[in-house]
């Protein structure tokens, strides 16, 4: 994690092997292949992003191979206790501002796999998330007025923006 605690790229891709080994087991030539396809159209091919091995899961205790099975055998692979407590404390774990890539996928992955909190817990993290967009928010307002009479095209860009991340965050505060 970095110094704020928020996930380093390293940290999301285990997000992902996690979440998807809590909704079922997996291949894992399956399992890499879904995290790669995920983050790649979540924030575009990225070779930082692909670094870390779904081996090290199993290392950690994090998942668990069916049989004992061995990655070359493509292993049947399981969440294990210890991996669902990881899910949770990954889930729980701040967004980084500014929004960058990385956040975006930590965002990303946070609103797929919030399902697999507690009902409480969940709420709380939408209220965190919603904190994290709210001083985006609030920094490009800033910016938006520090630059009233910029060139159209630049103003325009930062309304919509705005616009888009007022719409996001109206829905996260959704009751649900």
């Amino acid at each position: 994690m970095f110094k704020d605690n928020s996930l380093i790229p390293a940290e999301a891709v285990r997000l992902a092997a996690l979440g998807l080994l809590a909704e079922n087991p997996r291949r894992y030539g399956e399992l890499a292949v879904e995290i790669r396809h995920f983050i790649g159209l979540a924030v575009g091919p990225s070779l930082e992003l692909m670094g870390s091995s779904i081996e090290l899961l199993r290392y950690e205790g994090l998942a668990a191979a069916a049989d004992d099975e061995s990655v070359s055998d493509n292993a049947l692979l399981t969440l294990t206790p210890a991996g669902s407590v990881a899910l949770a404390n990954l889930l729980q774990a701040p967004l980084r501002a500014p929004n960058n890539d990385s956040s975006r996928l930590a965002l990303l992955l946070k609103l797929r796999f919030l399902h697999h909190l507690p009902a409480g817990e969940q709420q709380a993290e939408r209220a965190h998330i919603a904190d994290s967009l709210d001083a985006e928010l609030s920094r490009l307002t800033e910016l938006r007025c520090l630059h009233a009479t910029a060139s159209p095209p630049f103003r325009e860009w930062l309304d919509r923006d705005i616009d888009n991340l007022s719409a996001r965050l109206a829905h996260l505060r959704q009751p649900r």
